[in-house]
């Protein structure tokens, strides 16, 4: 059993890792409310010169607020704790139920070549990231 949910955590990975996705942490709400707050707060006090001081610092103060937030998605899944990890596990297995496979090769070769199967997979796996983990999902340029 627990070599399945390393597996399926592996290939949650590589599904992410191909479509170079990455997760925002919610929290990017913070370093905008920062960044916004301070600007009105220096235009109240200084007008058009105290808005451009306040969202400079504002614009910092978001920036450290966020640092550390923005990170690749098969970095934040292997992060996960052991029961997000299994819920993970659950959700993927709701899809791959009728998938034999002996390892980690032959389960990622019978997901790549299956265009259906890996678009619900990719699917279900940003669901739970955005529902569960309460990231949004960005995709790599």
């Amino acid at each position: 059993m627990a070599h399945r949910l390393n597996d399926v955590m592996q290939l949650c990975c590589e599904l992410s890792a191909n479509h170079q996705v990455r997760a925002t942490i919610k929290g990017s709400s913070k370093g905008a409310a920062a960044a916004g707050g301070l600007a009105l707060a220096g235009g109240l006090v200084g007008g058009p010169l105290g808005i451009a001081v306040g969202g400079a610092v504002g614009g910092l103060l978001g920036c450290w607020l966020t640092s550390g937030q923005f990170k690749p998605l098969p970095q934040v899944l292997m992060e996960l704790s052991p029961q997000q990890k299994q819920k993970l596990y659950d959700d993927m297995m709701a899809i791959l139920r009728d998938i034999q496979w002996i390892d980690l090769m032959q389960l990622t070769a019978l997901v790549m070549k299956n265009g259906p199967l890996k678009q619900r997979l990719i699917g279900a796996l940003l669901g739970y990231v955005t529902k569960e983990l309460q990231a949004e999902v960005q995709y790599v340029d």
